[in-house]
């Protein structure tokens, strides 16, 4: 049974054919792009920085009847990209889908923050974009038809406490891809963004984990959210494949939120008290 099952996918589904590089593809998001991507008959190259995990996600993959290769990708340095889309269309044939999902998160006030901090975040989670979108792309244009997605976030339009570098990376991450989609729309390339809400990734749970209680910290996030409810990986993996295919053309430099209503109203506590709770200090 479970060999008929493998040889029925083979050249069936939406990215029949198809090759998709996944950055961060070993866990969270990137992990269910990678695996819904190959049961939708891509072969995927999952780069990532931990390259025991992403072998153990390529292995799961091909275990199923799919094609995954893992590559030790440092997405903030130019060199290791270079390196991981070369391979990929080496071994894997082409490529057609570029899946910038690579990102990480600083906690902490803005004025207790380091320039090493700092530039760490904007490199892994924008500068990245701009090299895996500059070694795509002759790729991606004699593909004739190229999907760039990018992973943004909520916080791409709204702040949130105590993540300033990480916020103003995912703000740049909208306007990054309506720039390449303007710029690269006459090589038959399209871009857009994600932007996922609370999903249970190992990003949130570090950012959840400096909490006292982090289950009540995420309890009382979801209080917020219209639905009740946070997001699954493959909820998000299933709008990537929507921008990675046909089913979405026409649709270029657009994002996407993904939040169960998180962003319907503004709602914030305070908890007080606040500076402009008392009155101004004479000069």
């Amino acid at each position: 049974m479970a060999t008929a099952k493998k040889n029925s996918r083979k050249g069936q589904g939406r990215l029949a054919g198809r090759v998709a590089w996944v950055s961060g593809g070993a866990s969270g998001i990137g992990e269910g792009v990678a695996e819904l991507f190959a049961r939708e008959g891509a072969r995927v190259a999952i780069a990532d920085n931990r390259p025991a995990a992403a072998r153990a996600v390529a292995r799961r993959i091909t275990a199923t009847g799919g094609t995954a290769i893992a590559l030790a990708t440092d997405v903030a340095n130019e060199r290791s990209v270079a390196r991981s889309i070369a391979a990929t269309v080496k071994k894997l044939g082409r490529l057609d889908i570029v899946i910038n999902n690579a990102g990480i998160v600083e906690i902490g006030d803005l004025h207790t923050h380091t320039e090493a901090q700092w530039d760490h975040v904007m490199g892994v989670n924008v500068k990245s974009m701009f090299f895996a979108f500059k070694h795509a792309f002759p790729h991606l244009r004699d593909a004739t038809r190229g999907y760039v997605v990018n992973l943004g976030s909520i916080s791409s339009f709204v702040g949130q406490a105590r993540t300033p570098v990480y916020t103003t990376s995912k703000h740049a991450i909208l306007g990054l891809t309506r720039s390449i989609a303007l710029d690269y729309a006459a090589h038959g390339i399209r871009c857009n963004c994600i932007c996922p809400g609370i999903t249970e990734t190992p990003m949130l749970w570090e950012h959840l984990n400096v909490r006292s209680d982090p289950r009540a910290a995420l309890n009382e996030r979801l209080n917020r959210v219209a639905m009740g409810v946070s997001l699954s990986p493959l909820d998000i993996a299933k709008t990537a494949l929507y921008f990675s295919c046909e089913d979405s053309s026409g649709i270029t430099g657009t994002s996407l939120t993904i939040d169960c209503g998180y962003l319907t109203a503004a709602e914030w506590q305070c908890t007080g008290p606040t500076a402009f709770q008392q009155p101004p200090k004479a000069p």
